[in-house]
């Protein structure tokens, strides 16, 4: 037993090497010694490949972690979801930013990506024109329908009869479980369902839902609240030229409406 023990003991301080014809020798090098040198080079390969994903990862969790839910229930409590006021002017061409493509599902289940601007290839998946002016009303939460109404309905009512505007409802959908393409597709049937019929007018409320994570989409348009309502008005080459948040004021429509106009009136 002791010499069993003795034998044990030598091995594990050494690493088995193998030889030219196949032979196996003992190598002198202690184990731990190598595991520590392989993991190491292992780990610094790892980092080299992977560091700006690490250190993109890392300020996305240290960002999320900043914000939670509780943040968004004490501002919504303080000022109703008005996080802001809605632009008077319209914003000009020159120094308007451009939405960030976003891809959506009707209830049907048709795909394309928002916004559609002149250069759209994904204008052909759903035969949807260019038009010179689109509001779109994005929603994290159910509780924030009700923001988006007093948007979309004066909306609606104004531009009814025109075929240069669209109007889109986009519910953004985050949760894994949700996005899970069984669960998905169930989900995008019960709201197939649920929709009323349209009327005939021109201008339609188009009803739609995006899956999966919209962490940098919300960064480029500066959103961190959820649970209020986020109104973005885009000419026809996709550019944001007015915005509003939350429940709209009177003072608000009559600005969303007046630069709305301005845009049916742009050449360029």
């Amino acid at each position: 037993m002791m010499r069993l023990n003795r034998i044990l003991k030598h091995t594990t301080k050494a690493s088995v090497v193998t030889c030219h014809g196949g032979k196996e020798k003992l190598w002198s090098l202690p184990c731990q010694h190598l595991a520590q040198k392989t993991s190491t080079r292992s780990l610094d390969i790892f980092q080299l490949g992977n560091k700006a994903a690490i250190e993109k990862e890392r300020a996305r969790l240290a960002d999320e972690m900043n914000r939670g839910y509780f943040a968004d229930i004490s501002e919504l409590k303080q000022h109703g979801g008005k996080i802001a006021m809605a632009n008077k002017a319209i914003i000009s061409a020159e120094a308007a930013v451009k939405f960030p493509d976003l891809e959506v599902n009707y209830s049907d289940g048709r795909t394309f990506k928002l916004p559609i601007r002149t250069s759209g290839a994904a204008i052909d998946a759903v035969n949807l024109a260019v038009v010179k002016a689109s509001l779109v009303c994005l929603t994290f939460r159910a509780s924030s329908q009700r923001m988006v109404n007093s948007w979309s309905v004066p909306f609606l009512e104004a531009f009814t009869d025109s075929k240069n505007v669209h109007l889109y409802e986009v519910s953004l959908i985050d949760s894994w479980f949700l996005c899970l393409s069984p669960i998905k597709r169930l989900l995008l049937r019960i709201m197939r369902k649920s929709h009323a019929s349209e009327n005939n007018a021109a201008l339609q409320r188009q009803i739609v839902y995006s899956f999966g994570d919209h962490y940098y989409f919300r960064k480029e348009l500066k959103i961190l609240n959820f649970l209020t309502g986020y109104i973005f008005l885009l000419d026809k080459f996709g550019r944001i030229r007015w915005q509003g948040f939350g429940m709209a004021t009177e003072d608000e429509l009559l600005s969303l409406i007046s630069c709305t106009s301005l845009l049916l009136e742009e050449k360029k």
